[in-house]
């Protein structure tokens, strides 16, 4: 099993973040993991970008070139990411921010509300990435959804009411992801 995973959108919409937790979660399972950050000229509000390799051998190298799983937070990064998705592949879509779809055939394509569903949830859009992370995992099945629900609570922790959204939202995004595949 390998899988390659590039979650790319704008700098402070957790595109990091997320990256580390679907590492946290793999290695949780004793895969083997690469996570490689990459970032614009600016921080916050410029691309942001990371890969992440999960796979039950060893990793022969963290540089992702046509990942089999893109997660496009943004439009700048669906433009940019949208034509590297190998056949066959995963093309998650944040449709709280984009209205498109690939003209592609060879790929499946999952239109979910990230933003939308933080905000119905929260009353702000700030846990978008955890919606999204949901989803990459009920879509993918790339791991167990236990697996990415421990290492989100192990991580919010100390914050129980943001824990407890937290862990809806991901739950609405991981029941998105799921019926999104199917259909």
């Amino acid at each position: 099993m390998l899988n390659e995973v590039t979650l790319a959108g704008f700098g402070g919409q957790g595109i990091m973040t997320t990256g580390k937790f679907l590492a946290e979660a793999a290695l949780g399972k004793d895969l083997e993991v690469a996570w490689v950050p990459s970032y614009g000229p600016e921080m916050r509000g410029g691309t942001a970008y990371c890969t992440v390799v999960v796979s039950d051998r060893p990793v022969g190298s963290p540089i992702v070139n046509n990942p089999n799983i893109i997660v496009a937070m943004n439009r700048p990064s669906y433009d940019k990411f949208e034509p590297m998705v190998k056949s066959g592949g995963l093309l998650l879509i944040n449709s709280s921010l984009m209205d498109v779809k690939s003209d592609r055939t060879d790929i499946i394509q999952v239109q979910i509300p990230c933003n939308q569903i933080s905000i119905d949830l929260s009353g702000t859009g700030r846990s978008a990435n955890i919606a999204v992370l949901g989803a990459l995992i009920g879509a993918s099945g790339i791991l167990p959804y236990e697996t990415i629900e421990e290492v989100v609570t192990r991580k919010f922790a100390k914050k129980p009411k943001v824990l407890d959204i937290n862990l809806k939202i991901l739950r609405k995004g991981y029941e998105l992801g799921v019926e999104a595949a199917k259909g």
